[in-house]
């Protein structure tokens, strides 16, 4: 049986179509729909499609565009499936008629088999407009005027269990079946700080009822991230202004809850926003991308410590691939779209492609391919998209006529394990097309001086290397710093105790070498060689840590290059005495 070809649904002003994914790049012929679509949507196992073009909503296989509903829906703005394909979700702008003073309920549950609507129901707000599933279909979940409302087995007219606290403003339901567990927001008032607070269905109430609580100051709002294995949740709390005024996005921290009770704030060692943080689909790792730019990207695992740091560079975006063995960290909206694509198993960069303009970039379900797309009304000039190998490849790309516009590109999901993980390639794949590696960057140099050989310029960023951070990898065991500095010193005193067993007795001659070092009897140039000596001691540990791997910084690279200059001035001062 030939594997499975995910497809790639395009939407914009000239209609829209289905794509079967590479190596085919081709459009499927028993689905075309002229004319404008509000919204598109796979279901999640992707075996259905659901469209609306502005007169009816319409549900068709994926595998053969056959029909399976349409409802005259005209007004719908966003559709949804439930988990297990039951439920059709829509979604209309509220409004209110001059008959009623309330208006009409405009977010509607429809039974998929019957196309009979379940329930109807009001949603002010297009923010989490949709009701939240367990993949089960056990329990459904939806905010309603600060507190949670539990429905269980698609049950909609009775209300099954409420969660109901000081002003609960955001919620995550964790993915996966029973035992379901479900993260609160709760912002803070009058001095008192926010928190986020973890549930596990059914135990709701009561002082022991939090499987793990965290409150931290300085959160207008957060984003919650649970990961693959419901295990543990990322919270990054935003204000909207840096009363530092060292940023005008804002300040964000990173904070860790585990349903064990474990919590943490994730320790980021370079000032500046964050920009993205990405679970691993492995729910081992985690990805964060911050700092001023050019911006760092660190992996950290569940104690929240460092595991590899990729440097610097301009990227405010991490994706893991589908089988998590690829990350891609990539700089789109304001950067030029450098895409840096490495291999999570031995840390090793496989391609650079650049997608300038790109303002969306998501993996097909295959692991081995993506698209990027510039979008209207992100980018309203130069819309298209493109599909790469993650070797660098670009294997399609489609530009769209001038004067029509693109709006959306979305991939087919499928069921996990449908695709299995392959060993990452580094030799880039046939293409017609050809790759667009970044090419390296130049300093600018005036017209003047550009016949001249080039000198070395400072930079205006220095740019920092890519570090793995695993303990033992440097030969060190992951210490404090005073620890760190305790042992260094027991292995020098080590060291030099070895050293005097294995040497030979030294020559009497000359008696300088074998006797302790005499004064000049000036003290002021006693004072001076043991400044000398202590600087050139200094030295050397900074030679032994950068034999062992470690990243050095500038000014600890500038003070070995004295070496020479300070051995100068202690054999003239020897000389003197």
């Amino acid at each position: 049986m030939a594997p499975a070809v995910p497809l790639l649904a395009v939407r914009g002003s000239a209609g829209t179509s289905l794509l079967r994914g590479p190596p085919q790049c081709e459009q499927l012929s028993a689905f075309t729909r002229e004319g404008v679509s509000r919204c598109v949507t796979f279901s999640r196992d992707g075996t259905l499609f659901g469209c609306c073009s502005g007169n009816s909503v319409s549900v068709i296989k994926s595998l053969d565009a056959s029909s399976v509903l349409t409802l005259d829906l005209p007004k719908t703005s966003l559709l949804e499936f439930s988990p297990l394909n039951n439920v059709l979700v829509s979604w209309q702008p509220y409004s209110k008629s001059q008959d009623s003073t309330q208006g009409e309920a405009n977010l509607q549950l429809w039974d998929l088999q019957s196309g009979q609507l379940i329930k109807a129901l009001y949603q002010k707000k297009v923010t989490s407009w949709c009701p939240s599933w367990s993949e089960d279909e056990k329990i459904c979940v939806r905010s309603v005027n600060n507190e949670l409302h539990f429905y269980e087995n698609n049950d909609f007219n009775s209300i099954a269990n409420k969660l109901h606290m000081q002003k609960v403003s955001d919620f995550a339901l964790s993915p996966g079946g029973q035992p379901s567990k479900v993260a609160v927001y709760v912002p803070g008032s009058k001095g008192a700080p926010s928190f986020v607070r973890l549930y596990q269905y059914p135990v709701l109430g009561g002082p022991t009822a939090a499987l793990a609580n965290k409150s931290f100051f300085k959160a207008d709002r957060v984003s919650m991230l649970w990961n693959k294995k419901a295990s543990a949740v990322l919270v990054t709390a935003s204000t909207e202004v840096d009363k530092t005024g060292a940023s005008y996005y804002g300040e964000q921290t990173l904070h860790y809850l585990a349903v064990n009770g474990e919590t943490a704030v994730v320790q980021l060692p370079k000032n500046g926003p964050i920009y993205d943080v990405a679970w691993s689909p492995t729910s081992t790792e985690f990805c964060v991308v911050f700092g001023f730019m050019p911006a760092k990207a660190t992996v950290f695992n569940l104690k929240c410590d460092p595991v590899f740091d990729f440097g610097t560079g301009p990227r405010n975006a991490a994706y893991y691939s589908p089988q998590g063995h690829i990350l891609v960290l990539a700089g789109f909206g304001n950067l030029r779209g450098q895409m840096e694509v490495w291999d999570m198993k031995k840390y090793k960069q496989v391609s650079k492609p650049q997608a300038p303009d790109a303002t969306h970039f998501s993996w097909c379900p295959d692991g081995e391919h993506i698209v990027t797309a510039t979008c209207s009304p992100r980018l309203r000039v130069s819309n298209g998209y493109k599909i790469w190998h993650y070797t660098g490849s670009l294997l399609h790309k489609v530009d769209v006529a001038t004067g029509s516009e693109l709006w959306e590109v979305l991939w087919q999901p499928f069921p996990d394990g449908s695709f299995p993980e392959r060993a990452v390639k580094y030799q880039a794949a046939p293409s017609e097309l050809g790759t667009t590696q970044a090419l390296p960057t130049q300093a600018y140099r005036p017209p003047a001086l550009r016949h001249l050989p080039a000198t070395p310029s400072s930079k205006l960023h220095e740019e920092e290397p890519p570090q793995n951070m695993r303990p033992g990898v440097s030969g060190e065991k992951n210490l404090s710093k005073s620890a760190l500095k305790n042992q260094k010193k027991r292995e020098a005193k080590k060291a030099a105790k070895q050293e005097s067993k294995s040497e030979p007795p030294p020559d009497p001659v000359p008696v300088t070498n074998s006797q302790p070092e005499p004064s000049s009897g000036d003290p002021e140039t006693d004072k001076k060689i043991k400044n000398l000596k202590k600087k050139l001691k200094a030295i050397e540990e900074l030679k032994e840590q950068q034999a062992s791997g470690r990243l050095l910084q500038k000014n600890q690279l500038e003070k070995m290059q004295k070496e020479q200059q300070l051995l100068d001035e202690l054999d003239e001062l020897n000389i003197g005495e």
